[in-house]
């Protein structure tokens, strides 16, 4: 093997679980490890467990080859300051990662929000391969997106770039930890939709128990199933208005709620600025496997 061709080392850092994969140069998986979050802990933990995987996925890295590290983090790097910003995980708010971990490994890394590095993931192996402008989704218990624009994730001089989650959809709605109130996270995010239910009848339901009594019959369960689609069809129909993208990807724990395919794009049509809507909106093909391989691929140079 050319020692020219780098391995390429990717971490998905998450609020429940971190992972590491290790790709050769054909993107064949090497090595591949899922540990738990610490995030109770806090951020020098977090820090230590990602520095951790790091090492162990070089190890398997043959020493006649460099290698690229990227990380996927659920927030972003402020382009000026060099702290961590708008990330769910709150622990991270405000500390340099980048730098940190750059200190500990002794060596560049790219970090990328874990948006951008599903987007990268979906359009390189995945349902958006083949597409020129693709806006890749998650929703899960967050909401986050990020922009692919003919194989190559846009980042935007904030890095902010497709962020759509912290758009206020309703400024009377609950507070958001972002300091708005209604934001769409707020609104189609798992745990959005759980306060919702939980402010309105008093009682505590998780998203799964929300939908499975939705297709019961439910009458409170199917209420706030309904407001979810229809904030899911205003939120995308907007956002396909602005970007008219040649495809859009759903991905995270509630894209699996087969609803969004039928209903939820109904809900879009009738939002989005056309009546002709025809962008596919598809359900993403890596799984959770889509955030580590992408922060593989945006990972940056070997070590000085």
């Amino acid at each position: 093997m050319p020692a020219s061709e780098p391995y390429r080392i990717g971490v998905d850092l998450g609020g429940t679980k971190t992972e590491v994969v290790v790709l050769d140069p054909q993107d064949g998986v090497v090595f591949r490890e899922r540990r738990k979050t610490p995030l109770v802990e806090g951020y020098h933990a977090v820090l230590n467990c990602v520095a951790d995987l790091v090492r162990d996925g070089a190890c398997r890295v043959p020493a006649a080859n460099s290698c690229t590290v990227g990380i996927g983090i659920p927030g972003s790097v402020d382009a000026v300051s060099g702290m961590v910003r708008n990330a769910n995980s709150v622990c991270l708010i405000g500390r340099p990662l980048q730098a940190d971990l750059e200190r500990l490994l002794g060596r560049r890394i790219g970090v990328r929000n874990d948006a951008d590095c599903f987007a990268l993931a979906e359009c390189r192996k995945g349902a958006g391969a083949g597409y020129g402008l693709v806006f890749g989704v998650i929703m899960g218990t967050g909401c986050g997106g990020g922009i692919c624009v003919d194989g190559v994730v846009r980042e935007g001089p904030h890095r902010i770039c497709g962020e759509w989650g912290h758009f206020s959809l309703d400024p009377s709605g609950p507070p958001c930890y972002c300091g708005n109130r209604g934001c769409i996270e707020t609104k189609i995010s798992g745990s959005g939709v759980e306060a919702a239910f939980a402010a309105r009848y008093g009682e505590s339901l998780s998203m799964k128990e929300i939908v499975t009594g939705a297709r019961l019959g439910d009458p409170r369960c199917a209420t706030a199933f309904n407001a979810f689609l229809d904030d899911f069809g205003r939120s995308l129909g907007g956002v396909i208005s602005i970007l008219d993208p040649d495809a859009v990807v759903l991905g995270g724990g509630l894209s699996n709620i087969d609803e969004l395919y039928l209903a939820g794009v109904e809900r879009v049509r009738h939002y989005a600025f056309h009546n002709d809507l025809r962008t596919p909106i598809l359900k993403h093909m890596l799984g959770d496997s889509a955030g580590v391989f992408g922060a593989a691929w945006i990972g940056t140079g070997s070590a000085p």
